[in-house]
This record gives structure tokens, C-alpha cells and sequence, in this order.
């Protein structure tokens, strides 16, 4: 462990000037620590991107871990409903979400006369679909984590060391990530997936998707908390039809990442020549 701080530390001493890609979550936290310990509070600027796909909750988290580490901190507007193929939401969505964010920062970049954008990818991210990666590949993002083999294990430890305030906080992905691919993203979609996650956390549910299938919300939370939702099947029926919901189910798979995929990944055994049928390898990390 110690020398993957020291690789990192390296890394991020040779960039001299950078823009963080900060959300707030675990792993954007962890590089904005780890930058503003190498490099100074001075070359190191933090920038959140809000928007409707981003929950007020986080970026509340955001501000605060930021003021935590004594960061220089701004926040952008982005407004991804904006653009069609992200709207429109087919497979790799966040390609062109990421395409539109980094283009920003870069900007930020050029007119603070930073020398680099960085984000938070780690080395674990090789394992998971990413198309968000072709366009920080496009546009000469840095991925620091990456480079170093820091690990999101890696990341927990190192982050409760720094006693940083994000080390055991749930992943977290945008909130388009709980529509079907191909179904079209809208404001008042986000809006109650965004309000009935907030109140499953309220309740005690710690990891918690809300899936958006029509009028059907699909509940993944962890297995060991079944009992919970059983118990308190009333109280989440009732909350989540009051936000316009008709169906509440339990997804009895559990909580995991990217499960929206697994429909692709079906329709591609079916027919591998559908419009999903894009070779997931083609958009991972390398």
C-alpha cells in the first residue's frame, strides 16, 4: 500500500497544475486529497458539474468534503437533457455526457492555466462496462488512480486513514443510470427516482437503486436488507405511489452495478446483430 501512495504521489507531482472531475464520491475525494497533498491547495482546483441527473444530496456531500480538505471548489452547470443522444439515452449515453463535461473542464482548464484534467477512474473500473472512457481517452483526461493500480479497496482503507469523510460512503452513479436503455431520460423521471431514493436512505436502507421501468420502480437494495423491506413494505408502497409510481417490486437479484446492461447482454444472445449489440470489450478501460 505504501507504494502505490508513493506511485501516485509521483504521478501527481509530474502534473504540476490540475482540474479535478469531482463529485464527491469516494474515489473523486480520495485524487482531490491526494492532488492538494502533493501539489498544494494553490494547483489543485475541484469542479462539480450539477445538474438534474445529479442528486441535491450529493452535491451537498460535495461541498462539504471539499471545505474538509481545504480545496479550491466550483461548481458548473451542466445540462445533459440538452443532448439528444444522451436524451435519447441508447448504450453509450455517458459517452456523450462525459464528452460534454470534459470539454468544460478542459475550457476551465485552458483560463486557470492548469496543465491537466484528471478524474477519479480507478483500477478497478477495468472489470466494469465504461463507455464514459472513450472520451476521456478522446480528450487526453489523466486517470491517476489508474496509473497507479489503486484499487477501490485500496481507495477505503486509504481514504479512512485520512479520515476522510467518504471512506465507507455507498458507489453512487447518475441518476440516468436508472432507465432503461433505448426509453428516453426526462426531468420528472429523475426527479422521482432522485425523491424515492432519498427516502429509502431516510429509512435506513444504506445501498439503494431505484430502477424506472414505466410505472413500475424496480427496488435493488443489499440482500441482508430484505427483511427490512418486507417489514416495511407499507410505508414504501406508500411513499413511492405518492411520487407517481404504480408497481413496486424487489428485485430479489439484490443490489449491483450496471443492471440495466443485462437486458443488452440478453437481446445480444438472441440476436447478435441487434442495435445493442456492440461488444461491451470495445468500450472498457485500457
Amino acid at each position: 500500500m505504501d507504494q502505490k501512495i508513493k506511485r501516485l504521489n509521483n504521478i501527481l507531482k509530474s502534473f504540476k497544475r490540475v482540474v479535478i472531475a469531482y463529485s464527491g464520491g469516494l474515489d473523486s475525494t480520495f485524487l482531490l486529497k491526494a492532488a492538494v497533498d502533493a501539489l498544494g491547495r494553490e494547483n489543485v482546483l475541484a469542479v462539480t458539474a450539477r445538474s438534474e441527473t445529479y442528486p441535491v444530496s450529493e452535491y451537498r456531500d460535495a461541498v462539504k468534503a471539499a471545505k474538509s480538505i481545504g480545496a479550491d471548489h466550483i461548481v458548473v452547470d451542466t445540462d445533459e437533457l440538452n443532448i439528444k443522444n444522451f436524451r435519447e439515452n441508447p448504450v453509450n449515453r455517458c459517452y456523450y455526457c462525459k464528452k460534454e463535461l470534459f470539454k468544460k473542464l478542459i475550457a476551465i482548464s485552458n483560463r486557470r492555466r492548469m496543465a491537466y484534467v484528471l478524474d477519479g477512474t480507478n483500477y478497478d473500473d477495468l472489470k466494469d462496462i465504461r463507455h464514459g472512457t472513450k472520451a476521456a481517452i478522446e480528450l487526453g483526461i489523466e486517470r491517476p488512480l489508474l496509473k497507479a493500480k489503486i484499487t477501490k479497496k485500496d481507495i477505503r482503507k486509504f481514504s479512512k486513514i485520512l479520515g476522510l469523510p467518504t471512506w465507507d460512503k455507498p458507489s453512487f452513479a447518475c441518476l440516468a443510470s436508472r432507465f432503461p436503455f433505448n426509453s428516453a431520460i426526462d426531468k420528472e423521471g429523475l426527479k422521482k427516482v432522485d425523491e424515492a431514493e432519498s427516502y429509502l436512505r431516510k429509512i435506513g436502507f444504506k445501498q439503494v437503486r431505484v430502477r424506472i421501468h414505466g410505472d413500475i420502480a424496480r427496488l435493488e437494495i443489499l440482500p441482508a436488507d430484505f427483511s427490512k423491506a418486507v417489514k416495511l413494505r407499507d410505508k414504501i408502497t406508500s411513499k413511492l405511489r405518492s411520487l407517481g409510481f404504480v408497481y413496486i417490486a424487489l428485485d430479489l437479484a439484490g443490489y449491483r452495478t450496471g443492471s440495466m446492461h443485462e437486458a443488452a447482454a440478453i437481446r445480444r444472445r438472441r440476436n447478435p446483430l441487434c442495435r445493442d449489440a456492440r461488444r461491451p470489450s470495445a468500450w472498457r478501460i485500457h
